[in-house]
């Protein structure tokens, strides 16, 4: 089995994307994960991947911003994204797909248009846990897991364990059945009143870590058994995910180093 890291442009948007890159690799990432927009130009796109060779880094691209409460705009808009990005020669696609006031028939069809793709291209396209999205809580998952059998995911559970405001100790079915079709996740800590912990290296957010290294133990033990690759993507966030000071506006810990930490953390874990 092998992991590979990936590291988010998210948050570090104030370097050029050439410095970023430059970064990256030092960090020792295998790639680096990126939102990628309806109005991204194909020149911004072929100049992202010259860049990222150049770096030898692997790109995983994310879809984010389909955010039309019509569904049926929505629906156009989600599958000309999917077209938009369906030759890009990327690892993998993660997509926050849908919303949550969908009927799980609309959230369903959207869903199935990713699949359409994948099936055509070879490109897995997962589908991320993340609030205001069809996947916003553990219990509604299920529903679609059980549903759809092709469905894989992204598991970002901080955001569950934010909804559910507690470490899901009552929905263990739906946990592990996340975890059976997981096959990227983002290695972010939440609790039970928000998706991001302050800091994983200081005590008082111990047993929230531990949490998560259990579940994410649990998806990797699974690739391993099945002897597949698995993908990671420490993404700890910026504001509003990182706590500010009031008033100076300044973050209290350093998002960069955070996500070296949780990186180095699971690659002396998981070697």
């Amino acid at each position: 089995m092998s992991i590979q890291f990936f590291c988010p442009r998210w948050g570090s948007e104030d370097l050029s994307l050439d410095d970023f890159c430059q970064k990256t690799s030092n960090a020792g990432y295998d790639g680096f994960e990126v939102g990628i927009a309806q109005t991204t130009s194909d020149g911004e796109l072929e100049q992202m991947w010259n860049i990222a060779e150049k770096y030898k880094l692997k790109i995983i691209i994310q879809h984010y911003d389909t955010y039309d409460a019509n569904y049926a705009k929505h629906y156009d808009l989600y599958c000309a994204w999917l077209e938009k990005v369906r030759t890009l020669p990327c690892v993998k696609i993660n997509s926050q797909t849908g919303k949550d006031f969908f009927s799980m028939e609309q959230n369903s069809a959207l869903i199935e248009a990713a699949l359409q793709v994948s099936l055509q291209t070879g490109i897995q396209i997962l589908h991320e846990t993340h609030r205001n999205k069809f996947s916003f809580a553990a219990h509604i998952t299920r529903q679609f897991l059980e549903k759809i059998p092709d469905l894989k995911l992204t598991l970002d559970i901080s955001h569950w364990v934010c909804v559910a405001e507690s470490f899901l100790e009552d929905q263990q079915k739906a946990v592990q059945l996340a975890i059976d079709r997981t096959e990227h996740f983002h290695a972010r800590v939440g609790y039970p009143c928000g998706p991001q912990i302050t800091d994983p290296r200081v005590p008082e957010w111990q047993h929230a870590l531990n949490v998560h290294l259990n579940w994410w133990d649990k998806v990797v033990e699974r690739k391993k058994k099945e002897q597949s690759a698995i993908t990671i993507t420490t993404e700890f966030g910026p504001y509003p995910y990182m706590v500010q000071l009031p008033a100076t506006l300044t973050p209290i810990c350093n998002q960069w180093d955070v996500n070296v930490f949780m990186m180095e953390l699971l690659k002396k874990r998981y070697s």
